[in-house]
């Protein structure tokens, strides 16, 4: 079997077309195009949490993109539900920019954070109704109007990692109850353009507690969770990429949905001063090991910190840029955007 690459530069990202017979399909080909819930069939998207200072969005994300050579397929961004500047504001004009040419996943936060305590949502409060025509019908009517003037559709995630919010913030039914009223809401002010990405930390010491939080298949398109190597952060070992990623992989698939499409929705490591290669060599394996877990077909790596000391996840050298460079050069992350 022979395999024809034709490798082309356009304004610097890198694009890449498959003549293969007798091989897997053209990325460009009918199988290869993705669905109407923005699922490549024939690989994955590659994206990424790009820390920036509002609203200098596009500029860091042109930063980002010239160290790794290619352009991102997913954008990740954080709002709450204040309706108030920017963080208020689902698809601000940096977002509505950087998604001419990206897709965006929008990680909306049930708070307000820069609100007094009497104004923070409550799932409570979210399920009876309370905050729609203030909060949800708003974003919900901006989120539609994105898609009438663009075409477009956004992955939207409702109180990502919600396992670590409760109790404080309401019982696993009060979530479930807020993540369907959004959902039943959006739909029912005709918004078509949402592809509902459901989040979870992926610590499987809290499987009974994803189990209670699951809103339900109809109610869910794609699943996604974070899971990263700390290292010195949590002060835990060091773990491989698949380390971070095969466990909580394997039991999203045995527990949860044997089917529906997967998202490393962030991952990352911390660096390791002691040995300067190491985050290098752990980007390294990230090809291999997503395509060998099924149904992961986005993965977003997280170039920030955490709290706390030793949590810097960010990409701390150049040896680290190229390892990741050149991991997501691998055709398995060159999908044709829809």
């Amino acid at each position: 079997m022979t395999t024809a690459l034709v490798v082309a530069l356009l304004g610097g990202v890198l694009a890449l077309t498959f003549t293969a017979p007798d091989g897997p399909p053209s990325r460009t080909s009918a199988r290869c195009r993705p669905t109407e819930l923005l699922v490549p069939p024939c690989g994955a998207w590659f994206g990424a949490y790009v820390r920036h200072d509002k609203p200098e969005l596009e500029e860091k994300v042109l930063d980002y993109e010239k160290r790794i050579g290619r352009r991102l397929d997913i954008v990740y961004t954080y709002h709450d539900m204040s309706t108030d500047g920017l963080e208020g504001q689902l698809l601000t004009e940096q977002e509505q920019r950087v998604g001419r040419d990206r897709m965006l996943l929008l990680s909306w936060e049930s708070k307000w954070w820069n609100g007094t305590a009497a104004q923070q949502p409550s799932w409570r409060r979210i399920a009876a109704g309370e905050l729609d025509r203030d909060v949800i019908d708003v974003q919900a009517r901006r989120i539609k109007e994105y898609g009438r003037t663009s075409g477009r559709k956004v992955f939207l995630s409702f109180d990502l990692e919600m396992d670590t919010r409760t109790p404080a913030n309401g019982t696993p039914a009060e979530y479930v109850a807020a993540y369907r009223h959004i959902h039943d809401r959006f739909r029912a002010l005709g918004v078509t353009n949402v592809v509902w990405t459901w989040i979870i930390t992926g610590y499987t010491g809290h499987s009974d507690l994803f189990r209670s939080l699951y809103p339900g298949d109809s109610y869910v398109d794609w699943i996604g969770y974070n899971q990263y190597n700390y290292f010195r952060c949590h002060k835990t070992s060091w773990r491989t990429f698949e380390q971070t990623q095969r466990a909580s992989h394997d039991w999203i698939r045995a527990n949860l949905s044997g089917d529906k499409p997967l998202m490393l929705s962030e991952f990352g490591t911390a660096d390791d001063p002691q040995r300067p290669d190491a985050q290098a060599e752990w980007y390294a394996q990230v090809p291999r090991v997503v395509k060998e877990l099924d149904g992961v077909r986005a993965a977003l790596q997280w170039n920030h910190r955490d709290p706390g000391p030793g949590c810097d996840l960010s990409l701390a050298r150049d040896s680290s840029w190229r390892s990741l460079r050149k991991a997501v050069s691998d055709p398995y992350f060159h999908q044709s955007l829809p």
